[in-house]
């Protein structure tokens, strides 16, 4: 929302701030005082039509090949103060993730999501300037372009839901908290402010609203992000029937049914659904928050969308990490397993929930599980797990927490793919070079 005239967004600004302003002291007296790194604006990051600046945050713990994490503050924040008062940045240090803050730089500090700029790929405005900012940061710091997150809160989850609708190309997922579905705060009157919307007046069906984001990006065909959706029952600055909105948006976009397969509350007062999967990276998740207005995110709740975002995982290695190598005659009882595959699948695209059992009578020391997928199947990322190649025959390889099987034990892996229309799940897996049983 790009203030167009101050005196007359300046109310409105103040109701959408007011209900940050306790999170944002609660979180910063927990902030620890000291941080492995720290804050840097970065100029002349390359195309800048919306006059953004640019603030980054590279923890010592990312690496060559680190996932970036774009977090979008609220109407009259700062990137800088959105850096401060969340936990992105500690959660950054913890799993070596690089996190970028754009700065909204106008009277207002909103985003704009309401132009028609904002709602086109490479359209102009601030969405274009903060494509640039992350091109900018995969150049420098060589950091995957293929695991690019957005997350934000009231103008930056508006914001968040604007990226995922016109840079399919660059996002993989997003997580926005207490916003708006894209295209619904559109005007042409040059404001920046749509009464309707924000009121939750506005209701199109799935396919309107699916249809607002394909025209963002015409000819587009390759996979969408997914989405992650909180929001409070008492919202009343964003009101909350722009949640329900915003899940039939992305379940059009997803191509993923309307009705859950999932529900379930994970804590009190939260009720989570899932569409297209169980898993913890369904194509949409949707959280709603009982008895709370236009407040989020609070405390806890970036880590679980971090989870959501698999940011909790590490980058595949540049090598593969060490592992005990198959033997050729496997001693008596070791390398025989047991497999369960779980495929859910949307339209193109899918997720598997492989469950690795070691059925021997020995310890595996570190494991590798080959499999191979159906043709037109691409995996586009992965989780418990390093997978290369992407396509074909597969080979997934252990990570540090669970190296070790003991005879029974079990261990969850899974991935995300794209397919151009065999959905089925991998065949012929094998542990440590030896056959397993399918089930």
């Amino acid at each position: 929302m790009k203030a167009r005239s101050k005196s007359r967004l300046r109310p409105l600004l103040l109701a959408l701030f007011g209900g940050v302003v306790p999170l944002l002291a609660g979180f910063l007296l927990g902030t620890p005082s000291a941080r492995a790194a720290s804050l840097t604006e970065v100029t002349a990051f390359g195309n800048n039509p919306g006059n953004l600046r640019m603030y980054e945050y590279v923890p010592s713990t990312a690496g060559a090949g680190a996932p970036v994490l774009v977090a979008v503050h609220y109407c009259t924040g700062t990137g800088p103060g959105f850096h401060a008062g969340s936990e992105f940045a500690s959660l950054a240090d913890r799993y070596g993730f690089i996190v970028v803050y754009p700065d909204a730089n106008v009277g207002g500090q909103c985003f704009d999501v309401s132009s028609p700029q904002a709602l086109k790929h490479n359209g102009g405005s601030d969405p274009t300037s903060i494509a640039s900012m992350v091109g900018n940061v995969v150049q420098r710091h060589g950091a995957d372009p293929d695991r690019v997150y957005v997350t934000g809160a009231s103008s930056g989850a508006m914001m968040t839901n604007v990226l995922l609708g016109a840079y399919p190309d660059v996002f993989k997922a997003g997580a926005a908290f207490a916003g708006v579905p894209f295209g619904c705060f559109a005007t042409t009157d040059g404001s920046g402010w749509n009464s309707a919307c924000a009121d939750g007046r506005i209701s199109r069906t799935p396919q309107q609203w699916g249809d607002l984001v394909r025209a963002a990006y015409p000819g587009y065909s390759g996979p969408r992000p997914r989405m992650q959706l909180w929001h409070g029952t008492t919202d009343t600055t964003l009101h909350y029937n722009n949640f329900g909105e915003e899940i039939k948006q992305w379940t059009n976009v997803l191509g993923v049914s309307q009705t859950p397969v999932l529900t379930d509350s994970p804590q009190s007062g939260w009720t989570r659904t899932r569409y297209g999967s169980d898993s913890a990276q369904a194509p949409v998740e949707a959280i709603s928050v009982a008895g709370v207005g236009h407040s989020l995110p609070t405390s806890g709740m970036a880590a679980r969308a971090v989870s959501f975002l698999g940011l909790d995982r590490s980058a595949p290695p540049t090598s593969p990490p060490p592992t005990t190598p198959p033997p050729t005659s496997p001693p008596p009882g070791s390398g025989t397993c047991r497999v369960t595959s779980t495929v859910s699948a949307w339209n193109n695209g899918l997720t598997d929930n492989i469950t690795v059992t070691n059925t021997g009578s020995s310890t595996l020391n570190g494991w590798t599980l080959t499999f191979t997928l159906r043709s037109g199947q691409t995996i586009t990322s992965g989780w418990n797990a390093t997978f290369s190649p992407t396509s074909g025959a597969v080979t997934a390889r252990n990570v540090g927490h669970n190296a070790t099987l003991a005879p029974g034990a079990s261990t969850s892996i899974g991935f995300q793919a794209t397919h151009s229309g065999d959905s089925g799940g991998p065949t012929e897996f094998k542990l440590n070079g030896t056959a397993c049983q399918a089930s």
